[in-house]
């Protein structure tokens, strides 16, 4: 495509608004969405779920179905090299295929549904080729493993031969990466790329995606719900909220002052490793609706930091400097979390000593079970713990020939651990370390192979299946898709009954019922809720009605397993201050599973890293965050997106270099 001059945008959206119908009648999913995008110039659309990101995206590439969407008022002018300047929204069929997938690629949010699981992966990227170019087979075959290549993925012309379900989910994402840019389209729309994905994937794919963007001069539309990740990769911001666009500008700008409460509320709700908070502050608390539905901002909410020394390593003075060494809690406005907190505070808190000064062994790894509560570390002394684990091994046969010995994956190979009643031990490391197999191998969902896993002093794992059947109403799980572990033929009150009736435990079936009642208001939810099935609700209410089951029979240790990963950040946080306040209430252990480690740090009070199958540091969350002993711990720290205002001004410096 023939560069444009400076002054012309390759896209510029005005009013956009877009309806959708149903038998409840108009939602207004866009209104009058207006913004420009330039050539080699990155414009993140950051909101919600349910703000319209996904719908604005989508229309341009006329991929809503008309109906039940209704384009009500618009224009998407896009300097296209097949067919030069075009009103994208008002291209018929025909001329939308010459745009997609030439002039326009696209990054969905779930690979493996993007996918064509019948189809190799080499085929689905030469089918792009083939369609808009004059390639030959061959030719197409060639450019694709290159393709793979400038995508970083391992072992090319392998992936070329390889099916979707062949591959890890940070390889299909690069695959579809590396989809949109066969053709070297002018703009590039990435549709939240990096949800649920690995600190280190993610990392990767950001880098990739901005590498591409440098070297071709694309434009990219990046689309999340995470400000944090935009942060490094984004020049502007557009914040939406139901629909609307109600903030925009640089990232510095947006960082540094955000105007609109939705923003302010969408910054302070993700939890942030320089940060201890006590609970975190939730959109709510930056706006409400009055009676006719006009957003009204709320005062800045007072936020508690927790009183455990970290160590000063930033330039910047962060909000951890806060906190004293009287053991005090002090409170501030939220936003001085963000911006200003160095006026608050002239001194800092001392580095606390690393494992290896207080002589723990190995530098912290796990190699017995003494308490990491001692009476120098919080006071608990000998107690005794709720679950020890010792020696556990998961292994799973792999058949590699008929006439081979089996081989097997060591899963989890030789975890040993304690958690003690009352404290949130998290377990973090990338997909495939083995923690949701450690999570699932301690209710015994899967068998483990060796080692024990004592519950109270009673070996579970050598448990008869009845014994072990009354015993599991003392420990439940809190599955990652709420909606995959709700059963859509039984009612919200049901699913949450279920359990009470096959233990028999709560009394009559009115008391039972009474017991339910109260359990959808301790999560947040109304009785009126009892009828409702699953799919009538969002994803953090769904999450919301898994907790509720999960404490239905009030268990003395919850495993929750990747139980945040996937929801909006204002979500997130909301679900985790339940936890935290069903703990205070209740009493309740945790073993809290999640690849992100911000979220285990506000979480924890210990942590255990796991590595290919084995604990490879452990020790207070706090400790481990500050001084990292472990390589593999280091890594995982330093692919977390940095979003304090010192690492975003270098950020933005390097990239107008």
């Amino acid at each position: 495509m023939p560069s444009l001059p400076v002054s012309q945008p390759l896209l510029t959206v005005s009013n956009l608004t877009l309806d959708f119908l149903s038998h409840r009648g108009h939602t207004r999913a866009v209104d009058g969405v207006s913004f420009e995008l330039s050539r080699g110039e990155t414009v993140a659309i950051v909101g919600e779920s349910g703000s319209g990101k996904s719908v604005t995206s989508l229309a341009l590439l006329g991929l809503i179905p008309m109906p039940p969407g209704r384009l009500v008022a618009g224009s998407a002018v896009f300097q296209s090299g097949a067919l030069g300047e075009v009103d994208l929204l008002a291209l018929s069929e025909k001329q939308l295929q010459k745009v997609r997938g030439n002039d326009i690629g696209m990054i969905f949010q779930e690979p493996m549904t993007s996918l064509n699981p019948v189809l190799t992966c080499g085929a689905q990227v030469a089918e792009a080729l083939l369609l808009h170019t004059k390639l030959s087979k061959a030719e197409a075959r060639e450019r694709t493993i290159e393709l793979f290549a400038e995508a970083q993925l391992p072992r090319p012309a392998g992936i070329f031969t390889s099916y979707p379900h062949e591959i890890s989910g940070g390889q299909k994402q690069r695959v579809m990466i590396a989809m949109a840019m066969a053709c070297r389209p002018a703009l590039l729309i990435a549709d939240e790329p990096t949800t649920a994905l690995d600190v280190t994937v993610q990392a990767r794919m950001l880098r990739l995606i901005d590498d591409l963007r440098r070297q071709h001069d694309t434009a990219v539309l990046f689309i999340t719900h995470d400000l944090g990740v935009v942060a490094e990769i984004a020049d502007r911001i557009l914040v939406m909220y139901r629909g609307k666009v109600v903030e925009q500008g640089p990232v510095l700008e947006i960082f540094e002052n955000p105007q609109h409460p939705y923003t302010k509320g969408l910054l302070a709700c993700r939890p942030r490793l320089s940060v201890g908070l006590k609970r975190l502050p939730v959109v709510a608390d930056f706006m409400a609706e009055d009676a006719s539905g006009l957003l009204t901002a709320q005062p800045a909410p007072v936020v508690a930091l927790e009183n455990e020394a970290l160590t000063d390593s930033s330039p910047e003075i962060e909000a951890q400097q806060l906190r004293d060494n009287s053991g005090t809690t002090k409170t501030f406005p939220v936003e001085h979390l963000r911006t200003g907190v160095e006026q608050l505070s002239g001194t800092s808190s001392p580095r606390p000593p690393s494992p290896a000064e207080k002589g723990e062994p190995n530098g912290g790894k796990v190699e017995s079970f003494v308490s990491p509560f001692s009476a120098g570390e919080g006071g608990r002394g000998d107690e005794v713990p709720l679950l020890q684990v010792e020696n556990l091994q998961v292994h799973f046969p792999v058949r590699s020939g008929w006439f081979q010995p089996k081989a097997v994956v060591r899963a989890v190979d030789d975890v040993s651990f304690a958690l003690y009643p009352g404290e949130t031990v998290g377990l973090v490391g990338e997909s495939g370390c083995g923690k949701t197999t450690l999570g699932r191998a301690l209710l015994r969902l899967t068998e483990p192979t060796a080692g024990r896993i004592l519950f109270e002093g009673t070996d579970l794992a050598r448990l008869p299946a009845e014994e072990l059947r009354r015993r599991r109403r003392e420990f439940q799980l809190v599955f990652q898709d709420p909606y995959a572990a709700l059963n859509p033929m039984l009612t919200v009150g049901e699913a949450i009954w279920e359990p009470m009736r096959v233990h028999g435990v709560g009394g009559t079936r009115a008391a039972q019922k009474a017991r339910v009642l109260e359990l959808l208001q301790i999560v947040g939810l109304r009785e009126e809720h009892f009828l409702r099935y699953p799919h009538e609700f969002s994803g953090g209410q769904r999450q919301r009605i898994c907790i509720a089951r999960a404490l239905a029979l009030q268990p003395k240790l919850i495993v929750c397993d990747e139980s945040v990963s996937a929801l909006d950040v204002s979500v997130q946080a909301q679900v985790l201050n339940l936890l935290n306040d069903l703990k205070r209430e209740f009493g309740i252990t945790y073993l809290f599973i999640t690849h992100d480690l911000s979220v285990a740090r506000f979480m924890s009070d210990r942590l255990l890293v796991m590595h290919q199958g084995r604990v490879v540091e452990s020790g207070p969350a706090a400790a481990i965050y500050a001084h990292p002993q472990d390589a593999y711990t280091q890594g995982l720290l330093a692919a977390i997106p940095k979003d304090s205002l010192a690492d975003i001004r270098s950020a933005v410096a390097g990239r107008a270099a």
